[in-house]
């Protein structure tokens, strides 16, 4: 059987005034909480100092000198969480849109399924911006054509407990997208490798004074060509997918 030892992974760039909250909410649970410091600026890496002072027992502060994106700090966090020796990472973000009253249900269903990865699928309050919500479709549709299947119902949120062996393995051979394309990137890659999905549904928000770092030509473009690389990448994957999914039916 396989063991289940998690840990928290938080990517950190400039989140000062949310991370607090978020921390807070996450203690409880009990489980070691690995922050990435992704190049913040001077008043976020104080408060970042501040919580793993505070909190020397629960809470590990790793630092990049410049930023690299949420991709480099979320696989930091990951190499981080295993040096420690947790098997499983739960990905929360910073600026406190998750819910995290739902960090419990997602915890049970990766020590029921410690070998799968526990993607969640967002539930929008009002706060969601409509451009986003929108724009999201998109990449869902290109999802399903890189993976030929309908399983991942969402591959750009955040909110997710990581199987760490295969993750790990993963990102030895293969170069991944050290920014916004990441989550999507990561995603598709261990579908192919065969580790199975979970979906769970999770509330999430954003708040009126949320700050975000998606910069809309920059990661489009970034996530444009991912697409594109991903298509070619599943070609020639093709009939081991399909044969996959025939299999399963």
């Amino acid at each position: 059987m396989l063991v289940f030892k998690p840990c928290f992974v938080i990517p950190v760039y400039n989140h000062e005034h949310a991370i607090a909250g978020v921390v807070a909410g996450l203690l409880p649970h009990g489980l070691h909480c690995v922050l990435v410091d992704d190049g913040s600026r001077r008043e976020c890496a104080a408060e970042l100092a501040r919580l793993a002072a505070a909190h020397p027992q629960q809470v590990t502060l790793v630092t990049h000198e410049v930023n690299q994106g949420k991709g480099g700090a979320v696989m930091t966090g990951f190499h981080s969480a295993a040096r420690l020796g947790y098997t499983h990472a739960l990905q929360v973000d910073a600026d406190g849109q998750h819910n995290l009253d739902d960090v419990a249900g997602f915890l049970a269903s990766a020590a029921e399924r410690p070998d799968a990865l526990v993607v969640g699928y967002p539930i929008y309050d009002q706060s969601v911006p409509k451009g986003r919500l929108y724009g999201r479709y998109a990449t869902h549709i290109w999802v399903w054509i890189n993976t030929l299947s309908l399983q991942i119902k969402d591959s750009m949120c955040g909110f997710r407990v990581y199987p760490l062996q295969p993750v790990l393995a993963l990102m030895a051979r293969q170069r991944l997208g050290l920014r916004m394309n990441f989550d999507i990137e990561i995603l598709v890659r261990l579908f192919w490798e065969g580790v199975p999905m979970v979906n769970r549904a999770t509330r999430v928000g954003y708040p009126a004074d949320g700050v975000s770092h998606f910069q809309v030509w920059r990661d489009n473009v970034l996530i444009s060509c991912m697409h594109a690389r991903l298509f070619f990448g599943m070609l020639w994957r093709a009939p081991r997918l399909l044969a996959r999914r025939w299999s399963a039916a």
